[in-house]
């Protein structure tokens, strides 16, 4: 595994993987188009070296954006007194000199890379050997030497545990108070009509203010001055459950933002963990040794030390939220602005010659949706250990996350595709999926064609289709409220006579495999392209 970010960064230059890119490249909108041009053809990640805030304004360009973005419809057209300046930040010589990279997780092979693996299923096949250590011993049941057997798998889990270090690189520059200057950050904007700056893949790291249990998710920040930004952590997330309960104490809650270190981590913290599970405690599992962490200069929460980049400070409940937003993303529509707390900035620490990781989302394929795959691969273990029957699942791209999931099942039974969608949206963000298709086994979910085509082909539509209220994404613009809205189910499986359906069911058209292998072998003999 990777140290930190820089190891990751040799690793993919090493393997073709990564370009540098030495001339000036504007902060404002350019870096965004660079890497969104680069993650939809299948590029590679990106270092801008030489960020020059202010470029596009010197060449004219800026004027014509924001004609652009205020004629609409595409774009929102925000009110005059809440139109961010262009670009919303001054330029400062600090952000020139520190490096930006994109892209990091824009390709599968890139995601298994940060991961430590080769591909996916051997990431996979981890999170399966924990699942298996969960169920417990076999058939043999509770017997001494069962649970004994067990003890070097629960000796491994204990190291890959975080632990505290004295001191780490992320602590060689540190700002306090007064000192603190988010404009010395190359915060990107990364669409024309967002509503300034955003830091977009930092993990915020947050404690239960009750229990004093630790989560990390990414969240987008809005920078809204030097050290005042928005914390966007959605009504479903860890960090918003915390918040919650600060605001029932009346406290208020401490944060830091995290950017860079080992790869490992960064993914972790968007992973839809079971609530409870520690994502540096799953990122250790992913590295194979634990992450090492660092106390916070001025607040109680611990950091990895071999960050870039920590943003330290606090929400307070108490106070009036924020107008944050509008924001391009990952729907590949505009948010529109919501009020969000506030996060006030005590302290940013990182490292002597720190390099800005950054991310842009937008219509998908982007980076997000590749780590989004991850997740779906990864957590698959954990999903049959629930639900046996589920043979496998894929979230397209099409369908932004949230939108869409297709399932195979080993159908048994009658009305086991409406138990099956039901008992996944009882899973933890599972329960975000507004259309669920469930197919037969023998359909391969990854192939949305394959998967449409079995599951029209199986439907009576009055029959097969269901709806059921519940709750969405809050990013999900067409809900009738924030945050809550209608699902559906389609059981595209072929029906049993319990089910209403009493002809008999017809077979799949396929090739005799005998003849295929005969005009496969004849094929280029006859000169067919």
């Amino acid at each position: 595994m990777y140290r930190d970010l820089r190891e990751f960064l040799a690793a993919l230059e090493a393997q073709g993987e990564l370009v540098r890119v030495r001339e000036p490249v504007d902060t404002y909108l350019e870096m965004s188009a660079f890497a969104d041009r680069a993650v939809k053809s299948g590029g590679p990640a990106l270092l801008f070296e030489r960020p020059d805030p202010g470029r596009l304004r010197r060449q004219g360009i800026v004027d014509e954006v924001r004609a652009s973005a205020e004629a609409g419809p595409v774009a929102p057209r925000p009110s005059a007194e809440a139109r961010p300046a262009w670009p919303p930040l001054r330029p400062d010589p600090a952000a020139a000199a520190m490096p930006v990279v994109m892209n990091l997780f824009g390709s599968e092979r890139r995601t298994a890379m940060a991961l430590g693996v080769e591909d996916l299923a051997a990431a996979q096949a981890k999170v399966a050997e924990l699942v298996e250590l969960a169920k417990g011993p076999g058939p043999e049941g509770g017997s001494l030497l069962s649970k004994l057997s067990l003890l070097p798998k629960l000796r491994e889990l204990a190291a890959i545990a975080p632990r505290v270090v004295r001191t780490g690189p992320v602590h060689e520059l540190v700002e306090e108070g007064e000192d603190v200057d988010l404009a010395r950050l190359p915060v990107i904007t990364a669409w024309p009509a967002d509503a300034g700056p955003f830091i977009s893949l930092a993990y915020v790291i947050t404690k239960d203010p009750e229990t004093g249990e630790r989560n990390a998710g990414i969240y987008r920040m809005q920078v809204l001055d030097g050290r005042t930004t928005g914390m966007h952590w959605q009504l479903h997330h860890g960090g918003a459950s915390h918040f919650r309960k600060a605001q029932a104490l009346g406290r208020r809650l401490e944060a830091v933002a995290v950017l860079g270190g080992d790869p490992a981590i960064t993914y972790a913290a968007s992973a839809p963990l079971p609530e409870g599970i520690d994502e540096l405690l799953f990122a250790g599992l992913l590295r194979g040794q634990a992450v090492e962490l660092v106390k916070a200069r001025t607040v109680d929460l611990e950091v990895p030390a071999h960050a870039e980049i920590a943003i330290e400070g606090y929400v307070d409940p108490a106070e009036p939220p924020v107008r944050e937003g509008p924001y391009g993303d990952h729907t590949g529509f505009y948010s529109l602005a919501e009020p969000y707390p506030a996060f006030h900035v005590t302290a940013v620490t990182r490292r002597r010659d720190a390099i800005y990781p950054t991310t842009i989302v937008g219509r998908p394929p982007m980076e997000d949706y590749f780590l989004g795959h991850a997740s779906e691969r990864l957590f698959l273990p954990l999903v049959r250990l629930i639900q046996n029957e589920v043979v496998d699942y894929h979230m397209p791209p099409e369908g932004v996350f949230n939108n869409l999931l297709f399932v195979a099942i080993d159908k048994r039974y009658p009305g086991q595709a409406f138990k099956v969608a039901a008992g996944l949206w009882g899973m933890g963000q599972m329960s975000l999926q507004k259309v669920i298709v469930v197919v037969d086994a023998d359909v391969d979910v990854h192939d949305p064609k394959e998967a449409w085509w079995a599951a029209l082909n199986h439907i009576d539509p009055e029959r097969d289709v269901r709806f059921f209220p519940g709750p969405v994404d809050v990013l999900d613009h067409a809900s009738r409220r924030l945050g809550f809205g209608t699902k559906m189910v389609i059981d595209g499986t072929r029906k049993l006579p319990e089910e209403g359906h009493d002809r008999p069911w017809p077979a799949r058209i396929r090739m005799d495999p005998a003849v295929e292998r005969e005009v496969r072998e004849r094929w280029r003999a006859l000169g067919l392209p």
